[in-house]
């Protein structure tokens, strides 16, 4: 509701009240308490730290053999997940023995994304939570729960930051990277050092690229790999 709806009774309060001064304080009185809970209202995330809520998956694309990006939707278009950069949410699913399995994972999306939230996840044969996500469909729904974590980013924080990622593992550095540069008044820059076994198997490459073009003073990437194959050209600007 918007919080103009508060104000809907003030010409008839002020013919009640015929006094200038009282009036006045008592508008401003209301006014802020208007937009005191108008912005309490959309500034709070739509995550619960206690209880785990249904979020549905609106799309999911491959983008490796068996790491898959999953965007989910939250309840309107306007509404932000409400998870501090740095920290995470568990998901929860059933396990082969149809047991309660939860896992921890770190959306590459923030609060400066409205509508939706993205998760990049790796699925292992036989891990517990890997068959929820090989299985889910766009349409179905993902128990989350959130935000977990002791650690936020705070803007300038520090001068630079030196970070060093293996497999999913970038998940977690995405974030903190995306964050750092979609803020202007944020000067951190950031070298990231970003191993796997093979060129096919690095995630969110094109991203990573991207950031390395356009903020080529602010961040930097070194893609490393222990097995190389002719077949596949990974050099770039960003690459070693």
């Amino acid at each position: 509701m918007s919080f103009f709806g508060f104000t809907e009774g003030i010409p008839q309060f002020i013919r009640d009240h015929p006094y200038p001064i009282g009036v006045a304080t008592a508008l401003g009185a209301i006014f802020l308490s208007a937009v005191y809970t108008y912005k309490r209202r959309r500034s709070k995330g739509c995550l619960d730290p206690t209880e785990f809520k249904e979020f549905r998956l609106i799309k999911k694309t491959q983008i490796s053999p068996d790491t898959a990006r999953f965007k989910f939707a939250l309840p309107t278009p306007t509404s932000v997940l409400g998870l501090p950069v740095g920290q995470h949410v568990l998901c929860k699913g059933k396990d082969s023995d149809g047991e309660d399995a939860v896992s921890p994972y770190t959306p590459i999306t923030g609060d400066s994304d409205l509508g939706y939230f993205e998760l990049v996840v790796k699925m292992y044969p036989g891990g517990r939570m890997s068959r929820n996500f090989m299985e889910l469909r766009e349409g179905d729904y993902l128990p989350v729960k959130g935000p977990k974590g002791t650690y936020k980013y705070k803007p300038g924080q520090v001068r630079a930051f030196g970070m060093i990622a293996g497999g999913s593992g970038i998940t977690p550095m995405f974030q903190i990277i995306r964050a750092i540069l979609k803020n202007p008044k944020d000067k951190t820059k950031v070298h990231l050092i970003y191993g796997n076994r093979t060129a096919n198997d690095i995630l969110l490459k094109e991203d990573l690229d991207g950031f390395a073009e356009q903020f080529p003073n602010r961040f930097t990437v070194y893609y490393v790999v222990s097995e190389v194959s002719e077949k596949i050209q990974i050099a770039s600007k960003s690459s070693l």
